[in-house]
């Protein structure tokens, strides 16, 4: 099963950007990195399809938000789509430096615009894939009124409503949309270019793939997606996409430079397995069935918090736990708990019973919302104590360790 672990790295202007790696269970055979549509995000479902596909065709994916988009911090106003392609070149920086070397760019949209610009700044990218992209990012200036474009010209900015959210967008933005050149960009790629669109995209017409494929050298491909709207929201358009650019890219991606140490699945009859990075002192691998974490110290513990601490981790177990545990008792009695969060601590203190002996203190705090009785509060704080790992930590635990052949 496909691993999926949340990460995150400094954006163009610093911003922490929010990002997520989907890869597959062993060493990946290529790393691509995914650009999200224009006000979208790395969660939007073309890019997930696309990205968990992908990974059953052996490739790792790192999709992330774009500066202000998303779980990623800063300002979207301040954002334009210089900016979105220095984003791109930071992500790519990054995953060459943490994990291996970018090997294939995927942008959709206007992401895909961004690529094709990207690519000319990173030498190590050997292939690049444009999904429903515009050949001029003014494009998706299309998105936005007349009497929207003129307020900005007037007033320097508007608030303008893009896929029923709102954004402000600046005259700055507007300015360096028109400036950008996409198809001059492709036309110095240098890099194999697989372009898909959809002839009946309403949004980024199937005239911005022809002036793409023509600006572009060989190698070059066109693959039409047939039915598909512009976002791929029908599955099968994504996975379609999915498997036809791991076919196209095959020839190109060839064995990509991983680091020396990698995680890998937990053995039978386990269930986590961790294993150190290869990087810094402490940074581990934290692997289950389907997920990926990381375990790290803080920086004045000689780490280099890429993770959670150990401790840091039975805490949060032991809230889930407890919210869980709460949570299914509520619904099971169909009462109005409309939210539940718990707050945890650790800390040594001294043995209350037992001079000169250190014990483990764990101390919570739950909150639950809900139009309820005080005798509904108080049972379901009653059944918090009775999460099961609350009663293990109470109990104490048997551990048997073996050194493996």
């Amino acid at each position: 099963m496909p691993l999926s672990e949340k990460v995150s790295f400094p954006g163009y202007d610093g911003d922490l950007l929010a990002a997520r790696l989907d890869r597959p269970t062993g060493k990946p055979k290529a790393f691509a990195l995914f650009a999200h549509c224009f006000s979208c995000s790395k969660d939007v479902l073309a890019a997930t399809r696309v990205a968990r596909r992908l990974t059953e065709h052996g490739i790792a994916v790192l999709r992330f938000d774009f500066t202000g988009l998303g779980a990623s911090e800063g300002d979207f106003s301040n954002t334009n789509f210089s900016s979105n392609v220095q984003d791109l070149i930071a992500a790519a920086n990054w995953l060459q430096a943490t994990y291996g070397s970018a090997n294939l760019l995927i942008g959709h949209s206007l992401g895909g615009a961004a690529s094709v610009v990207a690519a000319t700044h990173l030498p190590d990218v050997k292939a690049v894939v444009t999904i429903g992209a515009p050949s001029d990012a003014s494009h998706v200036l299309h998105q936005m009124s007349r009497a929207d474009l003129d307020t900005i010209s007037s007033c320097g900015r508007a608030e303008v409503s893009l896929a029923g959210r709102n954004f402000t967008i600046r005259k700055q933005f507007v300015e360096d949309v028109k400036d950008a050149r996409v198809k001059e960009a492709a036309s110095k790629l240098k890099r194999p270019l697989l372009v898909l669109h959809s002839p009946i995209d309403s949004i980024v017409g199937i005239e911005n793939a022809t002036e793409l494929f023509v600006a572009a050298k060989h190698p070059k491909s066109f693959v039409s997606l047939d039915d598909a709207d512009h976002l791929l929201s029908k599955e099968e358009d994504a996975l379609y996409a999915a498997d036809v650019i791991s076919a196209w890219a095959e020839p190109y991606i060839g064995t990509p430079r991983l680091m020396d140490f990698y995680a890998e699945p937990p053995a039978e009859d386990y269930d986590v397995r961790v294993e150190e990075t290869g990087t810094g002192n402490y940074a581990q691998h934290v692997v289950t069935r389907s997920h990926l974490l990381r375990a790290d110290e803080p920086l004045d513990q000689n780490g280099q918090d890429t993770g959670p601490p150990p401790y840091d981790y039975l805490c949060a177990a032991l809230g889930a736990c407890t919210s869980m545990t709460i949570r299914m008792y509520a619904d099971r009695k169909e009462w109005p708990v409309e939210h539940v969060s718990v707050d945890v601590g650790h800390e040594k203190v001294d043995h209350p019973d037992t001079p000169n002996t250190r014990i483990d203190r764990f101390t919570k705090q739950i909150r639950i919302k809900g139009e309820l009785s005080e005798a509904q509060l108080d049972r379901l704080y009653q059944i918090s104590a009775r999460c099961p790992v609350h009663k293990t930590l109470m109990a104490g635990a048997l551990i048997d360790s073996e050194l493996a052949d």
